[in-house]
């Protein structure tokens, strides 16, 4: 797709806006976005994510006078504040006094358990015969699929919905 503005070149930057009400939308090359302003949507953040960090801590610690230094890195609280960067995996240790709670403001938490956290199942209390504690969805597949050549449908509803659970 060409370039809505110069007619020249291919867009790469695909911009919505609202103005009073007015909705349009535009394509534009490279340069066409950064003539018209669109090449950042922060212009006086500057892309420093990595100055983040060191707001979140230079706000929330005080200055000390002796400046403990990472004995691998060499990296001190300051530097750390500075650049909102950690120098190495050490100065997690060196400065967990100061780092842990402004990570658990930030994070909310300051263990890592994963994208997909292991789902433990409980036993429920009415557990059927034959029914496993922490059955796989592949095993309740199956109870589902007997319980409905029995009949007994309850039991159908029941696993039906314990499996959209487990798959949810």
């Amino acid at each position: 797709m060409l370039c809505q503005h110069c007619q020249k070149n291919e867009a790469t930057t695909h911009v919505k806006t609202m103005i009073n009400g007015e909705y349009a939308e535009y394509t534009l090359c490279s340069e066409c976005a950064h003539e018209l302003g669109y090449d950042s949507m922060f212009p006086d953040f500057a892309a420093d994510f990595g100055g983040l960090l060191g707001s979140f801590l230079g706000a929330a610690l005080p200055a000390r006078s002796g400046a403990t230094h990472c004995r691998l890195c060499g990296s001190t609280m300051e530097d750390i504040k500075r650049t909102g960067k950690v120098g190495c995996s050490e100065c997690y240790d060196t400065f967990f006094g100061e780092l842990m709670p402004t990570i658990r403001s930030i994070h909310g938490n300051t263990e890592h358990i994963g994208k997909h956290p292991v789902i433990e199942y409980e036993a429920v209390e009415d557990e059927q015969p034959g029914e496993k504690k922490g059955a796989s969805v592949d095993d309740l597949k199956a109870q589902l699929k007997q319980a409905i050549e029995d009949e007994n449908f309850e039991r159908a509803a029941e696993l039906r919905d314990k499996i959209k659970e487990m798959e949810a």
